[in-house]
């Protein structure tokens, strides 16, 4: 997570690039950009606005040497100015488009600039940020001719958010570089993360974090909500972050214990947990610290709602672990032959 108040633009440069797999060529600018003042106001949020909010970095990764890993490579020499900017800037869209190995890559527009005073955690540091612009949008644009207005239709880049993007920070840790990435296009996973960057998550408690409630919210969904229902599903999800919330470190141990109630919930868990681990290659740590911003974000994308075949759906609180067990009530009516969900309450809210 970065801040941009005093962030500057050092240098800025835009190639374009090909398809190695389609023939299309790249196309290389000599010189950087000079923005004019409404230009560069504009282009200044719209680099660095996708990396605020992002909770989880990476680090570079190479299978026998990260020195030996491109974009790292690369990103040292700007740091240092140990290269021309505009020469090595030409080096990155080379090595972007020698991954593009399969006809759905898209061609675009590539940025590479230079940031300066970049605010990350408590000083500043410079970035590099590459960018790959893969979509434009249609808009009108009036003119006056011969004393009377036209209109026609332009292609540019949406204001809004990046495609592709990656932000270098030139700072480190004990596993290298602080990396950020967005991918708003991801009809390849590969192409960008591991082909072009070779960037992987570090292991700290950020990485943990997501990765312990990441296989929580998957067993939830393919074991519990499919064996026992949407309720008990609901249930533990909602126990889950109130365990997280309240305890700094994690134990899975005592989150075992304080989350399931039964024996065999708890050995579906452990079985579950073994096989999660070994399709998806991660390790999930026996004790770890928790990372309150990385909780924050998944807490977002846990659903806790009951869909029911007669289109009704029950929405549950996340943050009210109590609520399904004290008010909610599952049964099977005989005389109609079908489940039912009754829901005990005071007052209706408006």
């Amino acid at each position: 997570m970065i801040k941009r108040q005093k962030a500057s633009i050092k240098h800025c440069i835009i190639h374009k690039v090909g398809n190695k797999f389609n023939d299309t060529k790249n196309a290389f600018s000599d010189a950087t950009v000079h923005f004019d003042e409404a230009t560069y106001n504009l282009m200044l949020p719209y680099l660095l606005k996708p990396f605020v909010s992002i909770a989880e970095s990476y680090r570079f990764h190479h299978h026998s040497n990260v020195g030996l890993n491109e974009i790292n490579t690369y990103s040292d020499q700007l740091f240092k100015e140990e290269a021309d900017f505009v020469e090595t800037s030409k080096h990155i869209v080379t090595h972007l488009y020698e991954q593009s190995n399969s006809a759905q890559i898209k061609t675009g527009d590539v940025l590479v600039c230079h940031f300066e005073n970049i605010q990350y955690e408590d000083f500043f540091v410079d970035a590099i940020g590459i960018y790959k612009i893969e979509n434009k949008t249609e808009f009108f644009q009036t003119y006056l001719e011969s004393g009377n207005y036209d209109i026609l239709v332009q292609k540019g880049i949406q204001a809004k958010k990046v495609d592709k993007g990656c932000l270098i920070l030139n700072t480190s840790d004990m596993e290298g570089k602080i990396v950020f990435s967005v991918d708003n296009n991801t009809y390849d996973t590969q192409y960008w993360i591991k082909s072009f960057l070779n960037i992987k998550y570090p292991d700290d408690s950020n990485q943990h974090t997501k990765n312990c409630i990441e296989l929580c919210r998957e067993f939830s969904k393919e074991v519990l909500q499919p064996s026992f229902g949407g309720q008990e599903q609901s249930n533990f999800l909602a126990k889950t972050v109130d365990f997280f919330k309240e305890n700094e470190i994690v134990n899975i141990e005592t989150f075992k214990e304080e989350v399931f109630d039964e024996e065999d919930q708890i050995q579906l868990f452990e079985d579950y947990k073994k096989t999660y681990e070994a399709e998806n290659n991660v390790l999930i740590r026996n004790q770890f610290d928790v990372s309150e911003r990385v909780l924050k974000k998944q807490k977002q994308k846990i659903k806790t709602e009951i869909k029911l075949d007669t289109n009704i759906k029950i929405k549950l609180d996340v943050d009210a672990p109590d609520a399904s067990a004290e008010y909610l009530e599952r049964g099977y009516d005989e005389d109609k032959k079908m489940h039912y969900y009754k829901v005990f309450f005071n007052t209706e809210n408006q």
